[in-house]
């Protein structure tokens, strides 16, 4: 019997000990899941943004490494009313999100759709504008409407929605890293169409056609509308709301609609 109640008070002893291991724990995950705030960016003395610097007029990299755009300005507006510095780190639009949701950048910025499998995994902003999935094709292969892209291929950024409807839609599609990839591919002739967000697609088809005869094209009908915001990780809700508020009063009193502007690109409010 003694060794029976030795065995009970063990087995006792080493569940207290692991339940005061789990309740530790989650503590510590508590304290991580908190979140960072406006006053945590204010105290660093900077906002640090993940972005891919080759989707003009929202984001380009220039001759001399800076990175200029829509979403810059934006930003830069932003940063102002926090009283802080913009930080940009540079990578592929795929590396984008997942590094914001590691935590390793404040916010990621890149003509991101908020869409609902997104938010599954990232908090966003709310929208600063609304844009549409455009089709680019060349002038001379005889493609005129979406209908027309059925069974044949399509070009697309990897990491985008682009990519994503194009799959889920059942398009040949073909990924690449950068949209300048992508624009040669359906230049070469190795795909039928071009998906880029509406805006981009129209710098870019006229940067190309100033140089070339074979002009490319974008159709009237577009592949897709969706809504632009930034992104974070999740839990940082003090943070994204002290952005809404700034964003709302750029929205209100017409600052992102100038912005827009200058860069020459129609605006669509959310």
């Amino acid at each position: 019997m003694k060794k029976i109640i030795a065995f009970i008070l063990t087995v006792a002893l080493m569940c207290a000990a692991f339940t005061g291991c789990s309740g530790s724990d989650k503590k510590d995950e508590g304290t991580t899941a908190a979140g960072k705030t406006a006053a945590d960016i204010k105290a660093a003395g900077k906002l640090v943004i993940a972005t891919s610097p080759d989707f003009p007029p929202f984001e380009e990299l220039q001759s001399d490494g800076s990175v200029v755009g829509i979403e810059i300005d934006i930003l830069n507006m932003i940063c102002k009313e926090l009283g802080v510095e913009l930080e940009i780190q540079q990578m592929d639009f795929e590396s984008v999100l997942p590094g914001v949701q590691a935590g390793k950048f404040d916010l990621g910025v890149s003509g991101i759709t908020a869409n609902d499998e997104r938010k599954k995994n990232a908090l966003f902003t709310n929208p600063y504008c609304l844009a549409a999935q455009a089709i680019v094709v060349t002038e001379s292969n005889g493609i005129k409407t979406k209908a027309d892209l059925k069974g044949k291929s399509v070009a697309v950024q990897t990491g985008t929605t682009a990519e994503s409807f194009c799959m889920a839609e059942g398009y040949k599609v073909n990924s690449y890293a950068a949209n300048s990839d992508a624009e040669l591919s359906l230049v070469n002739g190795k795909v039928d169409a071009w998906v880029i967000d509406d805006l981009t697609a129209a710098e870019m088809v006229a940067s190309y056609n100033a140089s070339h005869d074979d002009k490319l094209v974008i159709l009237d009908e577009a592949m897709t509308t969706e809504p632009y915001g930034f992104a974070t990780k999740l839990g940082n809700d003090d943070l994204i709301n002290e952005i809404n508020n700034i964003l709302k009063k750029l929205l209100d009193d017409g600052t992102i609609a100038s912005v827009f502007e200058k860069f020459e690109a129609p605006y669509t409010k959310p």
